[in-house]
């Protein structure tokens, strides 16, 4: 599975007026409808084609879909139908009640639904089968053009629906979000808070009720009132109890909406209540304070409207909120960059961007627990410098997400376990090596490790300088990553991998002949057996003669040296430019062989003649040479063996074409 490098450094967050057209063509939206009403013909998507590859990738349908356009389906089809609501959303047959519950809170904020949602889109006399919706993707937001055709069983929309049966922005926006994933199998199971962090480019954090602060209250109400998205769910002890129907008309394993939290007078006294949203648009709360409980019957008229509460089956109940805390397990919570809040919202956070990537053999270390390899992750500085208003400690979220999982999921990938530690930084610059990791406990780090896209959590933290470490839970495996940084105050970070530094010492003066010691005698004379009368070898030569002396060396378990090692040396060393090393250079050459087979017996921890790749880092740094990761990660795919083992032969040509390469740097 190839991992492509992407520039490392912080970033402000993006934009959405720079949204990325995705399709094939590299046209844009506008320049695509424009063709089609040029050409009089309706648009059909060629990247998202009417077909089943577009439904499923591991099954067929299990019945005959029909793709048709709206103005099949119905006579007067619109776009948005006296407003885009959160009753607009109602389930079909598809396991993405995660998706439908971040929808409906998307309709909560109209400038982040008309961000996702363009509403200058219609059915009328511009009408050209094309709609497009803008989605964020790793701190990058994508315009997703697609085709009017949905998906139908009898003249009915199979997946998402309104109530309002002439009326199709959700189902189109459900249909925008399966092509961003691949297909609509894709969007089975999931998390509300991926699909809420897609559609704002915000920061998730997820809170276990029965375990939550005393003020769970007002988080939620000041999470609300600051347009966060916010979505609710029941835990499950089994896959039986999948979307298993409680006493209470509550759903286990099934994605709600929180949709409003307010008091009431009641019988002289305030109580608390929340307001929930099922998107299956029926199936509702029946105890106290549900639609047709006798509590209402003590609330005034003027009381109940100011609240909306209507006793319709539309999926939207209010409960008490201690009974809320009873009956739910978990609360998402997705809170919004500055740009997707409104200019005069009280609290923005300051937002910083890091991309990665955990590659096999060179920086998947996976977690604390393996300790040999655990140094080897991406590492990240952060400086945290102003405290909070009125407190001694820094606040700062950091949301570690893994890349593109649920698109790769028609390849066989699976969510990795991921998380993150962080600890002091001991105030050097540079990569943190193994020792350090050893005998320094980490400050803080994510609460677990866990397969879900993203990890989040708050810290507060004094001022100083951190050092954050994400990583997967086992090593080897494979992935990119995007960490982000929210703070309540502007925080600093950077990568410390990023640098690249050379640091040769001055290559050594050959020794006079008068002064040469033992070694170099039975070097003379091997060479002067092997070169003839003009003092010279070719790399053929050179390998009989490298071969011949490691062989007599104690405590080295090499393979011979190949050839092109050989021509390698000779590229380095051949001052005169013929393709061959006069004794002299050889010298010169053996001084360095013999500082590099020191360092190479240094990191061959077993000494079975090869050393773990994990280890290349520190040994390239210990022969002069400090790599950023991109260019490790590409030096041990070229160098080291399906096991991640770099034998000599291999460390040799990689330190030849190294020092070769440092004389251009």
């Amino acid at each position: 599975m190839p991992y492509l490098h992407q520039d490392s450094k912080p970033r402000p967050p993006a934009l959405p007026g720079a949204a990325r057209p995705t399709i094939s063509s590299g046209k844009t939206y506008e320049e695509l409808k424009q063709d089609c009403l040029r050409r009089g013909v309706l648009f059909e998507d060629p990247d998202f084609p009417a077909c089943n590859s577009s439904l499923f990738f591991s099954e067929k349908p299990p019945v005959p879909f029909v793709w048709k356009r709206p103005g099949d389906i119905v006579k007067d089809p619109k776009f948005i139908l006296g407003g885009a609501t959160r009753t607009d959303i109602c389930q079909g047959d598809l396991g993405d009640c995660w998706l439908l519950a971040a929808i409906a809170s998307l309709t909560l904020n109209e400038k982040t639904l008309a961000r996702v949602v363009p509403l200058d889109q219609n059915f009328g006399p511009d009408y050209a089968g094309i709609f497009h919706f803008q989605f964020w993707q790793h701190n990058e937001w994508l315009d997703v053009v697609i085709d009017d055709r949905l998906p139908t069983f009898k003249g009915r929309l199979v997946f998402l629906h309104s109530a309002e049966h002439n009326e199709f922005w959700s189902a189109l926006l459900e249909k925008a979000y399966a092509k961003l994933n691949g297909s609509y199998e894709a969007l089975k199971g999931g998390s509300t808070i991926e699909a809420m962090e897609d559609f704002t480019g915000g920061v998730g954090e997820m809170y276990e009720v029965k375990k939550a602060p005393e003020n769970f209250y007002e988080i939620l109400e000041k999470a609300l009132k600051r347009r966060s998205m916010v979505g609710c769910s029941i835990d499950t002890s089994s896959a039986a109890e999948s979307e298993a129907k409680t006493r209470f008309g509550l759903i286990k394993g099934h994605a709600y909406s929180v949709t409003g939290i307010d008091e009431v007078s009641y019988r002289g006294m305030q109580v608390q209540l929340i307001r929930i949203r099922n998107p299956w648009g029926q199936v509702e709360w029946n105890g106290p304070w549900s639609d047709n409980s006798p509590e209402w019957r003590s609330v005034s008229p003027s009381e109940q409207k100011r609240l909306s509460q209507a006793a319709l089956d539309d999926g939207e109940f209010w409960m008490k909120f201690v009974d809320f805390r009873v009956h739910f397990d978990k609360v998402e919570i997705c809170n919004l960059t500055p740009d997707a809040l409104e200019d005069t919202t009280a609290h923005k956070w300051e937002v910083t961007i890091h991309q990665g990537s955990w590659v096999r053999g060179s920086t998947a270390g996976g977690c604390r627990n393996f300790l040999e390899t655990f140094w080897t992750n991406p590492q990240i500085k952060l400086h945290l410098t102003e405290k909070d208003d009125g407190q001694d400690e820094c606040t700062f979220i950091a949301a570690l997400m893994q890349k593109d999982r649920r698109k790769l999921k028609k390849l066989g990938a699976e969510m990795l376990t991921i998380g993150y530690s962080i600890y002091e930084s001991p105030g050097r610059d540079g990569h943190l090596g193994k020792d350090f990791f050893r005998y320094h406990p980490s400050k803080a780090r994510s609460k677990t490790y866990i397969n879900l896209r993203e990890v989040s959590n708050r810290f507060k933290l004094p001022p100083g300088d951190y050092i954050l470490v994400p990583t997967t839970f086992e090593p080897h495996q494979e992935a990119d990553f995007c960490l982000r940084i929210f703070s309540e105050k502007k925080a600093i970070t950077e990568d410390l991998d990023e640098n690249v530094a050379i640091d040769l010492p001055e290559p050594p003066n050959p020794t006079p002949s008068p002064q040469e010691t033992e070694e170099e005698k039975q070097f003379r004379a091997l060479f002067e057996q092997i070169s003839g009368e003009d003092m010279e070898i070719a790399a053929e030569e050179l390998e009989y003669i490298l071969n011949a002396v490691l062989k007599k060396t104690k405590n080295i378990k090499f393979k011979n040296l190949s050839l092109i090692s050989c021509r390698n040396i000779i590229s380095l060393m051949d001052t005169s430019g013929n393709g061959k090393l006069e004794f002299n250079e050889f010298k010169v050459f053996w001084e360095k062989m013999k500082k590099w087979i020191s360092i190479f017996l240094q990191f061959d921890f077993d000494k079975s003649g090869s050393m773990s790749s994990y280890e290349l880092r520190s040994a390239l740094k210990a022969a002069g040479y400090q790599l950023n990761n991109y260019l490790l990660q590409l030096i041990v795919l070229r160098y080291s063996d399906e096991q991640l083992q770099i034998e000599f032969d291999d460390f040799l040509n990689c330190l030849v074409r190294l020092e070769n390469a440092s004389r251009e740097y």
